[in-house]
């Protein structure tokens, strides 16, 4: 989807957004997160994944995450969306460096939004990618995704979220801490 059409984007649209965070504490973090999602205006969260504590990736000398998804509702397009997230991490103690080293760009936070889904919307940026192009490799986002909507098709893959975290097998290690799902919140 090219720049233009996403910045005219008019409709109602459906997002799901990966919560995480593994400085503080955790899970209040995530429910910060949560509740300033819902308070931004033209958004309505529709659904909340239960709460995972989850194996660090990547940078892997850390804390383990508390990592959750909520499904929103929002008149926003995928951009002013980005921009509330971002505004939300930042007056929620998101620090972010200057130089994307693998310890800062994978390294701890207090919070972490990411824009997994948008619709069937494709945006492919040098610094915004939807769908989120790492999350078919990443059982934290698939385990809460598949809880919210299993049956949702990868707008690129082309295959359902449960068939991805099917494929994805074992390796990242995922618990369940407490079952949160709500729907119509």
């Amino acid at each position: 989807m090219s720049f233009e059409i996403a910045m005219n984007h008019k409709s109602s649209a459906i997002s799901y957004i990966g919560i995480g965070s593994n400085v503080g504490d955790k899970i209040d973090n995530c429910l910060k997160g949560i509740v300033e999602i819902g308070r931004i205006n033209r958004n309505k969260i529709i659904a909340v994944s239960s709460i995972y504590k989850t194996e660090s990736i990547g940078y892997t000398e850390q804390e383990w995450f508390v990592n959750c998804v909520i499904k929103i509702k929002t008149d926003l397009t995928p951009y002013f969306l980005l921009y509330y997230l971002q505004d939300v991490e930042k007056r929620l103690g998101r620090k972010r460096g200057k130089i994307a080293s693998t310890s800062s760009r994978w390294g701890p936070r207090t919070i972490d939004l990411d824009i997994l889904m948008f619709n069937r919307v494709i945006i492919d940026d040098v610094q915004f990618k939807i769908p989120h192009p790492r999350m078919h490799e990443r059982r934290f986002v698939l385990e809460p995704l598949s809880e919210i909507d299993e049956n949702l098709i990868h707008p690129v893959i082309k295959k359902s979220v449960r068939t991805l975290l099917d494929e994805l097998g074992t390796g990242q290690r995922v618990e369940p801490l407490w079952s949160l799902i709500k729907s119509d919140i």
